[in-house]
C-alpha cells in the first residue's frame, strides 16, 4: 500500500511517499517545501511525485483537533466540518490543513484522507497537568492544556522504547519548540496549553508570559486580539529578542559580536533548561533526556548551553560526541542518558494512515463517509518553490 504522508507547518510542507506493509516502510520519496501558500506547495508537491507510484491513501499530520478529536480519523464530511470549529485552537495551521486537504480531494477524489492529530500523543495526561486553574465553567468548554508536537514524541517513544527512556524528559526543538515529561512511555506533563503559543521560548512565539501583560497591553497600549496574536506568534521569541531574525544559526553566529543575538539564544537555552529541570521534579528524577527537533538534532552548541548546571541531575555533556551529533552525548557515567535522535513525523503519519485505513476497510470503522470536494483554482508554482527527492 502506497501512503503519502502530509506535513503542513505554519510555513513549510515536507512530505514522504512511503510503501508500507508487512509492519514496514519502505521510504520512496521524501522533501520539503518553505511556503507561504500551502496550495502551491502541494501542489509541487504533487509535480515531484509525477512518475512515482500513485497513493492509494494520504495522510496528514493535524496540530489541533479540539476537544473531541484525538485519535486517527478517516476524514469523512463531519470530521471536516468539525476541524473548520476547531480553527480558534490553532488559527496558525488548521487553515493551512484544511487548504491541503481540499486540494489532495480535488486531485485524488475519493482516495481516502487520515487526519492524525498532534493532540493525541498527550491524551494520558493526568488531570492535574491537564487543567488550568480556571472556573470548572471554562474547563467545560474545552479550555484546557492539550499539548502539540505528538507525533514526533510518539516516534521517539516507538524508536527507544519505554523501558530504554524510563523516566524521560524530550525536547522538540525547532522553530516551534515544547517538552514533555514521559513515565512508562506515556505524557504526565508538556509545556505547549490550549494552543501551540505556550511553554518554553520558539522562533517567533514568546511561550508563557505573564497574563497579566497582555491585559495591560489591551488597557493601556489599545492592543486587540489581531495584534496580541500577532505579537505573541508571530513578532516574538528569537527574532523578538535578536530583532534580526529567528534562525538558530544565524544567531549563534552573530552571538560573538551582537548583544542582542547572545542574549536571544541564551533566553532560548534558559527556558528550555528551566523545564527540564521542572520535568525531572514532576518524575521524582530523570533517567533520559532527548534532543530532537531542527534544533535539538543540529545545535551542539544549544545542548550545551541547555545542560549546562544540570550537573545535580546526572546531564553532562562529553564534548566530543556532542559536536560529532552522536546518538548518545552524555558522559558515560552519567546517572542520565542524553541523546540526539531525529524524529520522523511523516513516518509515524504513515503508520496511523495504513492502520486506519485497514480498520475501515475491515469494516470497524462506521459514519466514515469520505468526503469529496468541489476542485480549487488552480494555483501557479511560484520559480522559488524547491522540492528535494530522495529515495530509500
Amino acid at each position: 500500500m502506497i501512503v503519502l504522508a502530509l506535513n503542513a507547518g505554519s510555513s513549510s510542507l515536507k512530505f514522504a511517499l512511503f510503501d508500507v506493509a508487512g509492519g514496514a516502510e519502505l521510504e520512496l520519496a521524501r522533501g520539503g517545501i518553505p511556503c507561504t501558500d500551502v496550495l502551491e506547495a502541494g501542489a509541487a508537491v504533487f509535480k515531484a511525485l509525477e512518475g512515482a507510484p500513485p497513493p492509494r491513501a494520504v495522510g496528514h499530520r493535524l496540530v489541533h483537533g479540539g476537544p473531541q478529536h484525538d485519535v486517527p480519523e478517516i476524514i469523512d464530511a463531519r470530521l471536516r466540518r468539525d476541524l473548520e470549529h476547531a480553527v480558534p485552537f490553532s488559527p496558525l495551521h488548521l487553515p493551512r490543513s484544511l487548504a491541503l486537504i481540499d486540494s489532495v480531494s480535488a486531485r485524488y477524489g475519493d482516495l481516502p484522507q487520515v487526519a492524525c492529530f498532534d493532540t493525541a500523543f498527550h491524551r494520558t495526561l493526568p488531570e492535574i497537568a491537564r487543567c488550568f486553574p480556571l472556573p470548572q465553567g471554562l474547563r467545560d468548554l474545552g479550555i484546557r492544556r492539550y499539548g502539540f508536537h505528538g507525533l514526533s514524541y510518539e516516534y521517539i517513544v516507538q524508536t527507544l522504547g519505554p523501558e530504554r527512556l524510563g523516566r524521560a524528559v524530550l525536547a522538540h526543538l525547532g522553530s516551534g519548540s515544547s517538552l514533555v515529561a514521559i513515565r512508562n512511555g506515556q505524557a504526565v506533563d508538556t509545556t505547549m496549553g490550549l494552543t501551540p503559543s505556550g511553554g518554553t521560548m520558539m522562533g517567533t512565539r514568546c511561550g508563557d508570559i505573564d497574563p497579566g501583560l497582555l491585559v495591560y497591553l489591551m488597557d493601556h497600549l489599545g492592543y486587540d486580539a489581531g495584534k496580541i496574536d500577532a505579537l505573541v506568534n508571530r513578532e516574538s521569541g528569537l527574532l523578538g529578542v535578536s530583532g534580526t531574525t529567528s534562525d538558530m544559526k544565524t544567531l549563534l553566529d552573530a552571538s560573538t559580536h551582537d548583544a542582542r543575538a547572545e542574549l536571544a539564544v541564551e533566553m532560548f537555552c534558559y527556558s528550555a533548561r528551566k523545564f527540564i529541570g521542572a520535568y525531572a521534579a514532576a518524575l521524582g528524577g530523570i533517567d533520559t533526556l532527548v534532543f530532537t527537533g531542527g534544533i535539538g538534532e543540529h545545535a551542539a552548541a544549544v545542548r550545551t548551553r541547555i545542560c549546562a548546571g544540570l550537573a545535580h541531575l546526572g546531564i553532562e555533556l562529553d564534548e566530543v560526541l556532542n559536536v560529532r551529533n552522536d546518538e548518545s552525548i552524555g558522559l558515560r557515567n552519567d546517572r542520565c542518558q542524553v541523546l540526539v535522535v531525529r524524529t520522523d513525523e511523516e513516518r509515524t503519519i504513515a503508520r496511523h494512515t495504513m492502520s486506519t485505513t485497514s480498520r475501515h476497510h475491515d469494516g470497524r470503522d462506521h459514519d466514515t463517509r469520505i468526503i469529496r470536494v468541489q476542485a480549487s483554482n488552480p494555483h501557479t508554482i511560484h520559480p522559488g518553490a524547491r522540492c528535494t527527492r530522495g529515495h530509500a
